[in-house]
């Protein structure tokens, strides 16, 4: 039986160029992925990504963060986010940290990708630029990036898929991102094309592939 399109939700950040974002929204037209991303939730106005988002006639909504209360403002993006009834629901550069009421009520729906390999380099405050510099600042060999389910902690969900990259010796925290997210662009979508697939399983705290349907 064919198993139907998937409803796709990007959370999007107000700073960074939205192309996370846009290699899903490519897949799913190529047919990569078998769904299509029915809307974005940004939380800065006139961002990069609700720019990507109007550009391929996806609907779009924003929800301006709140710094003094905080609580509310979850409230606004669970609301936001179940407005949508997504299936799954990826994070492209946002920062803030989701309620604990919708990571549970879409448990193992919830993917995120960080520029790093998890858990290193990860965690509250790590991200952008200062993840690369702290690579740089290691001494690390490699680094790489890492899809991961959302729980209720920074970088802490289980494991989807991971891409190496080498550092090489005259790497910036500039040239070092820019072959992270080479990478980014093609494990973000093969991550959600398997989700799309049903072939996804958790398993404590491992995710398993499961062997594509014959035929």
């Amino acid at each position: 039986m064919t198993r139907p399109p998937i409803r796709i939700l990007i959370l999007a950040g107000g700073h960074g160029r939205g192309s996370n974002m846009q290699a899903i929204i490519d897949a799913c037209q190529s047919g990569q992925i078998h769904g299509r991303v029915a809307g974005v939730i940004g939380s800065v106005a006139g961002s990069p990504a609700l720019d990507r988002a109007a550009a391929a006639g996806i609907p779009a909504s924003v929800v301006p963060f709140t710094k003094d209360d905080f609580a509310g403002y979850q409230s606004a993006v669970d609301a936001a986010i179940r407005s949508f009834s997504p299936d799954l629901v990826c994070l492209a550069g946002y920062l803030k940290r989701l309620s604990p009421d919708i990571v549970r009520e879409l448990d193992g729906r919830i993917m995120n990708i960080h520029p790093a390999l998890i858990p290193a380099f990860c965690g509250q405050g790590m991200y952008g630029e200062r993840v690369h510099q702290a690579v740089l600042e290691s001494g690390a060999k490699f680094s790489g990036c890492t899809v991961h389910f959302v729980d209720e902690g920074y970088d802490t969900g289980p494991i989807i898929m991971q891409a190496v990259v080498p550092v090489e010796d005259d790497d910036t925290p500039a040239t070092l991102a820019a072959r992270v997210l080479e990478q980014e662009h093609r494990i973000y979508p093969a991550s959600a094309a398997l989700f799309a697939e049903g072939r996804l399983r958790i398993e404590a705290r491992r995710v398993r592939t499961l062997p594509a349907p014959v035929g």
